[in-house]
């Protein structure tokens, strides 16, 4: 497994695995809102490349995707909102989606984001270092609950980041 950045080859296959990554599970019809999410992303201006990042296998083929977009803090620039990540169904529970978050993690801090938060299961993400985001002063936007509401501090980070987080603008339209 390959993990680097999105190309504009990748975007089909990109919308191909989120499509099936969060297909409904009773195999009912409709585009997940996850893979409709992305292709409003890249057109946002919080769209930020170097975050999109794919996984690929040994024949090139993108098995995983994982984006984070532009997030202020209080109006400020200073987070990164993650999400979605996906990884096609055959390939899930081999570690695509663990190497997906530690690379996209990894850039992150590399160019000295503060902050990178995201909507998920409180038991899964603190492993990759994520705890509720108002234990950092950093409230979720509505309707969305804090017991979801997860974030990573990295390396540039600062306890004067504080306050209601948004998301890039097509997080809105959910």
């Amino acid at each position: 497994m390959l993990i680097r950045r999105e190309t504009p080859a990748d975007v089909d296959a990109v919308r191909a695995v989120h499509s099936a990554a969060f297909a409904k599970a009773d195999g009912g019809p409709g585009t997940p809102v996850e893979a409709t999410l992305v292709d409003a992303l890249r057109a946002d201006e919080g769209w930020l490349p170097a975050y999109s990042l794919v996984a690929t296998d040994s024949d090139g083929q993108v098995v995983g995707h994982v984006v984070a977009t532009r997030g202020l803090v209080a109006g400020a620039p200073v987070a990164l909102g993650l999400g979605p990540l996906g990884v096609l169904p055959d390939w899930q529970r081999r570690g695509v989606g663990s190497a997906l978050m530690h690379a996209v993690l990894g850039a992150a801090d590399a160019r000295d984001e503060p902050l990178v938060v995201l909507l998920g299961h409180p038991d899964y993400y603190p492993r990759f270092g994520f705890r509720p985001a108002v234990e950092l002063g950093v409230t979720p936007p509505q309707p969305w609950g804090p017991q979801y509401f997860m974030a990573r501090p990295l390396t540039a980070w600062r306890e004067s980041v504080r306050g209601e987080f948004s998301y890039a603008r097509p997080f809105d339209d959910l």
